[in-house]
């Protein structure tokens, strides 16, 4: 076993990886532990059970996508192209992850809000703030777009719940498909959505 330090780490690193490549009910605990290289005893000395694992791994992940969601949509670049960064940086590591395992995993989130969220409501909570803290993210960056002018809709909110509707949907195709292709269509859906223009629906200057 690895220094008690550090034990916690690798249970939690290992059960993210098996969960995003298998789901989270087939998995056992002795499994996790095999994967990590720890003692099956280390687990209860981290984690009082696999679902306080499962919420460890869902914060975990969560941490690491607000950070790159964060960085990506409050650069210093106008909002829609903040939002079409979002898009390709997700099909970017949909691509990545299907290069690396030979399938597209999908969203964690969303692969969890299908398998568990009617069997634990610890889980279906947590997953309800994150959904709501991407709805918000986007939210905001609808609502800047609106003061530049680039949309004219009113109910940004509702926008910003059909965005991430939309992506988390794409997300599911192409794990459905296995073709990370799928998400080709985020940008023009995004623009429907908003009743924006892509560059060549927009009118030339008159002379």
């Amino acid at each position: 076993m690895g220094r008690t330090s550090d034990a916690g780490q690798k249970i939690l690193t290992a059960a993210q990886s098996l969960i995003e490549l298998r789901g989270y009910s087939a998995l056992g605990v002795a499994e996790i532990c095999k994967a990590a290289g720890v003692p099956k005893g280390s687990f209860y000395y981290f984690y009082d059970s696999k679902e306080a694992l499962a919420l460890a791994v869902i914060d975990e992940h969560w941490t690491q996508q607000r950070t790159a969601w964060t960085h990506i949509l409050t650069a210093d670049t106008d909002p829609l192209h903040r939002l079409r960064q979002l898009f390709e940086a997700t099909q970017a590591t949909q691509q990545a992850g299907q290069q690396t395992c030979g399938t597209v995993s999908g969203c964690l989130f969303g692969n969890l809000t299908l398998e568990m969220s009617n069997q634990t409501e610890a889980i279906r909570t947590r997953l309800q703030q994150i959904f709501q803290a991407q709805v918000d993210m986007v939210d905001t960056v609808i609502t800047q777009a609106r003061e530049h002018g680039d949309i004219t809709l009113t109910d940004t909110r509702e926008a910003a719940r059909s965005i991430v509707a939309q992506l988390e949907g794409q997300v599911l195709f192409a794990k459905l498909y296995n073709n990370a292709q799928r998400l080709d269509t985020l940008w023009a859906n995004c623009l429907a959505l908003l009743g924006a223009h892509t560059p060549q629906q927009t009118p030339a200057p008159t002379p």
